[in-house]
């Protein structure tokens, strides 16, 4: 494991890592309330973090001063691409699909045909988490906007597509 703080005879020492313009103790360290900050947290600093803690000359605390926390970050979905598969021809079926290429967790997608003719669509037509939408024997009163919103538990995105069969 890679050190990032270390506080050792009254000095705090940062080392050498990216992380190291963006972390430090929460609390001035003789509080005993050694809590840590990361500003601007990045997915990257996901991970396991742990914190030991020495007392010197004292050999009956090894093995039981250590403390483990998971780090996830979570991430917006990016702005997802809407993307039409096959021919929109009067009969025919088609595909719509949808992905993001960021979220954290990863996102659940929702289509819906927008307003003035507003649908909503559930599986087995949609599926949520490919974020594709098949639309069969096409007609011309199915023509119209369709959006797919890209969701998880920090937010959302969308796009849309113009069906004209």
């Amino acid at each position: 494991p890679v050190q990032i703080l270390t506080y050792l005879d009254g000095a705090v020492k940062v080392e050498e890592t990216e992380l190291k313009s963006r972390v430090g103790f929460l609390y001035p360290v003789l509080t005993h309330n050694i809590s840590v900050f990361i500003n601007a947290t990045r997915e990257h600093d996901s991970g396991q973090y742990m914190c030991t803690v020495n007392v010197v000359d004292d050999v009956t605390s090894m093995g039981k001063n250590v403390g483990v926390i998971n780090l996830t970050v979570l991430v917006l979905p990016a702005t997802p691409t809407c993307q039409l598969h096959g021919n929109p021809t009067v009969g025919a079926n088609v595909t719509l699909s949808c992905a993001s290429e960021k979220g954290k967790p990863s996102p659940i997608y929702q289509w819906e045909r927008a307003a003035p003719s507003l649908q909503v669509f559930f599986p087995p037509a949609q599926d949520q988490d490919r974020g594709t939408l098949k639309l069969t024997n096409l007609s011309l009163a199915m023509s119209g906007l369709y959006v797919c919103v890209a969701r998880n538990r920090v937010g959302s995105a969308e796009c849309s597509i113009v069906l004209e069969v």
